[in-house]
């Protein structure tokens, strides 16, 4: 139905070519015919012919040439056209009797079966009107997509000035803070380097490895700021330099870790942070010490469930991901294969 309900365009192309096929047999057959005969068979024609081109390009042809069925598809093809030509003919002809009583048509068989070469050709018309319309659909698609790719390439021009007016200002905040703390020009630096991240590098379909462990090193530098007590990270990584991995997969567990696997109030908070490959995957895994944080905080939230369905549409089954709560431990478990 796609033909029929398509953009307005279409739609005035098709009320185009119908109005144009309607009169063209009107004038074409008022010389000869008159008025009232050639309203007739214009009437009749158009209908016929209608019934003809949209049963085939919305029902036939979608519902058994495009599924294969095509035994199927050549059979009904032919029933519905010989169908379609008597039933114009018989229409033709009890119409032409009922109003013009001077010479009555005779109706039978042979009369009927002489309408059909004109529905093969109408048939015939309507393959031609479908390829037409689909070119129409497809181009005025494209050219939409054209326009909406020139104002996403704007768009994103524009949103491209704020960002780096930010970075330019962490900048010069960076070099007059490193004069009165240096601790505190430190935790900028980190700030713009999570900031070129975002901007930079996670739109990419890969980044560097390194580049994935320096924004999780910036991240956990400025989540420690956060915390009374000094906590425990152990990193362990032993991986290629030049290995790449997708954007932001290793994220999830080091931000749930500090969302729902720190306690605040406590001296002793550790963390063990392992990243290394061994024949052709990549492991990562998170273990931090468990407090009574309440079921719903140590359990899949929606972080690790959006990261599953990233890791379905990017590997299909081809990883494996768990969460898991021990007796003093939470630990989550990551492996996914290398490109």
């Amino acid at each position: 139905m796609e033909l029929i309900k398509g953009t307005p365009k279409v739609i005035y192309l098709q009320l185009s070519v119908w109005a144009s096929a309607v009169l063209l047999i009107f004038f074409s057959m008022l010389p000869m015919d008159g008025m009232t005969k050639a309203l007739i068979y214009t009437l009749v024609n158009s209908v016929v012919y209608a019934l003809i081109i949209y049963g085939n390009i919305l029902f036939l042809y979608t519902e058994f040439y495009v599924r294969g069925k095509w035994l199927t598809y050549i059979i009904l093809v032919i029933v519905f056209i010989s169908g379609a030509g008597i039933l114009r003919g018989y229409i033709t002809i009890v119409a032409y009797n009922h109003f013009l009583h001077d010479a009555p048509r005779p109706v039978n068989f042979g009369v009927l079966i002489s309408y059909i070469p004109a529905a093969i050709l109408v048939f015939v018309l309507s393959l031609i009107f479908r390829v037409a319309i689909a070119y129409f659909t497809l181009k005025q698609h494209a050219d939409e997509m054209l326009v909406q790719k020139s104002t996403a390439e704007l768009n994103l021009l524009k949103s491209q000035v704020q960002p780096h007016f930010l970075f330019n200002t962490l900048n010069n905040i960076y070099y007059e803070a490193y004069k009165e703390s240096p601790r505190t020009a430190v935790l900028v630096e980190k700030l713009s380097g999570i900031m070129h991240y975002f901007v930079d590098e996670s739109p990419k379909d890969l980044v560097p490895i390194t580049t994935e462990v320096q924004f999780l090193e910036n991240y956990i530098s400025l989540e420690k700021i956060r915390l009374r007590y000094e906590i425990e990270i152990n990193f362990k990584r032993d991986v290629d330099a030049d290995l790449q991995i997708p954007p932001m997969l290793l994220m999830t567990f080091i931000e749930n870790i500090f969302k729902h696997g720190i306690d605040k109030s406590s001296t002793y908070n550790r963390i063990d942070v392992s990243l290394y490959q061994q024949n052709g995957y990549l492991y990562f895994k998170t273990i931090n010490t468990i407090f009574d944080l309440g079921e719903s905080k140590v359990h899949n939230g929606f972080g690790i469930e959006n990261l599953r369905k990233r890791l379905c549409m990017l590997y299909s089954s081809d990883f494996d991901m768990y969460v898991e709560r021990g007796e003093k431990s939470f630990t989550a478990y990551l492996k996914i294969p290398l490109p």
